[in-house]
């Protein structure tokens, strides 16, 4: 009867966000400046998409300091009571961006509503002004974190973010310019509705991608079925059961399983082998794998694959 663990590597020392940290940092310093500005606008403007775009930018600000905490969370070091350190802690801040956002959205459409019933007074002109402005202030921030949203959902969540104060401005811009040139006030608060709307799938996703990783849900393009017949494929394998594959954190999978190996002798060659087929196969190096001889395996419950 023999038994086996092996782990491909440790902990990582740092997620994929963190390297976006820097770009954050930066993201974060334009959004605040600009908040205050455009909440003051929105108010002495009277335009519901102004504010709308106002409200997206308080909570980038949000996102964003979310983000960066979660980034210096997910550093530190593993802790007895926390064996995996506080990597989760970034899917959480998504979580939560994903939440805040949904939840301004039903504000502002509740706020069109009202000013359909009872409009009120727009200044297009400082309107749109303050619009330009923050326009330029949403594209340097999507550049500085485009490429990290590729990378980690956190990162990912505060992009969506951004993408939609960018989004609100250009809507502002449309409607200060379809107010001064023909009065309709009607318009502003539809604009304020369309940018509420129109962050909705993706904040949905951002959402359910969030979940899934909380739920130990199996990381996209990894199909179970196939890791289990690739271990199975390994010379000396019998049977492969109870496999697990999960994200702890974007950028960091990890997955474990049980070998039956009849051969005591091969077990160290088909860790070896099993380590080196996740890794390069499928990008997996946090591996755990305990090997078990054949009576072994016959006396564990009937687990899944």
């Amino acid at each position: 009867m023999g038994h086996g663990h092996s782990h491909g590597s440790g902990l990582p020392t740092g997620s994929a966000a963190a390297k976006n940290k820097g770009r954050l940092g930066w993201a974060l310093g334009l959004t605040l400046t600009y908040m205050v500005a455009e909440v003051i606008g929105g108010l002495l403007t009277g335009s519901l998409a102004l504010l709308a775009d106002a409200a997206h930018m308080v909570t980038d600000a949000g996102g964003l300091a979310l983000s960066l905490l979660a980034i210096h969370y997910a550093g530190k070091a593993a802790t007895p009571d926390k064996s995996f350190g506080y990597m989760r802690f970034e899917i959480l801040a998504a979580l939560a961006n994903a939440v805040v956002l949904l939840g301004v959205t039903a504000y502002i459409l509740y706020e069109a509503y009202r000013r359909f019933v009872e409009p009120t007074e727009i200044l297009g002109w400082p309107m749109m002004l303050v619009a330009f402005v923050g326009l330029g202030v949403n594209l340097v921030s999507m550049k500085l974190l485009a490429s990290g949203s590729s990378e980690s959902l956190n990162v990912r969540g505060a992009y969506f973010e951004v993408l939609s104060d960018m989004l609100g401005s250009v809507g502002v811009i449309v409607a200060a310019l379809v107010v001064m040139g023909t009065g309709w006030r009607w318009v502003d608060p539809l604009v304020g509705a369309g940018i509420g709307l129109f962050i909705v799938p993706r904040t949905w996703r951002l959402l359910n991608e969030a979940i899934h990783i909380l739920l130990e849900g199996t990381p996209p393009g990894i199909d179970l079925a196939e890791v289990a017949n690739s271990l199975g494929a390994i010379p000396g394998v019998q049977r492969v059961y109870d496999l697990h594959v999960w994200t702890l954190t974007s950028g960091f999978d990890a997955m474990s399983a049980h070998l039956v190996v009849v051969e005591a002798t091969e077990n160290v060659r088909v860790l070896r082998a099993a380590r080196v087929l996740m890794k390069e196969r499928f990008g997996i190096e946090h591996v755990t794998l305990q090997i078990e001889d054949p009576q072994l395996a016959a006396e564990a419950p009937d687990l899944r694959v």
